[in-house]
């Protein structure tokens, strides 16, 4: 496995290996043996799948606030998406800051979005399939987020608006309207 540092600390991108021939590949997309030895050891309790129509989708900026906070693994089953992470832990020397990684089918690389952090993604191509591995259920009383355009956070996405977006993710408010954040930096990385 391919693991691939980004600009914050915390947030990697994961390749497994794939094995292929003229049909096509084989890979083992998810593996805690490999996974764990690759510094990811984490209890996955739920897998999701979003399906988006239309390129342009976006999703986000999502996250769970404690006591049922999740980390993600995100993988792309089909198409490709702009994947951004957030990280919204008071005290962190890199609050506010975001990531930006170009995610695909083709590529089968994947990003661990660790609690702490809002995620969304951009959709590049039509008919894409979001894979997320979670490590906590769903909890509507926890769910929250922030809002993808927040001004402060300077985010980079493919286009101005996109071709798609829910009612709920329309209305989510700036990362400086939330307050007091639900997370605090433990330090170290």
């Amino acid at each position: 496995m391919k693991i691939i540092s980004t600009a914050l600390p915390d947030i990697r991108v994961y390749e497994p290996s794939r094995f292929g021939d003229g049909r096509g590949y084989f890979c083992e997309w998810y593996n805690s043996r490999t996974f764990a030895a690759a510094g990811l050891d984490r209890h996955f309790v739920q897998d999701n799948i979003s399906l988006s129509a239309m390129a342009g989708t976006i999703r986000g900026l999502h996250y769970q606030k404690p006591p049922h906070a999740q980390g993600k693994l995100i993988g792309v089953l089909r198409g490709a998406i702009l994947d951004v992470v957030v990280d919204i832990r008071q005290g962190s020397p890199s609050y506010g800051q975001h990531v930006a990684v170009e995610i695909t089918a083709e590529r089968g690389n994947q990003l661990f979005v660790p609690e702490g952090f809002a995620h969304g993604l951009w959709t590049l191509e039509p008919d894409t399939m979001v894979s997320y591995k979670v490590t906590d259920f769903y909890d509507a009383a926890s769910d929250a987020g922030i809002a993808w355009n927040d001004p402060d956070l300077a985010i980079a996405w493919p286009g101005e608006t996109p071709a798609q977006i829910s009612v709920r993710d329309s209305r989510l408010p700036r990362l400086a309207e939330l307050g007091e954040s639900p997370f605090t930096y433990e330090g170290g990385h």
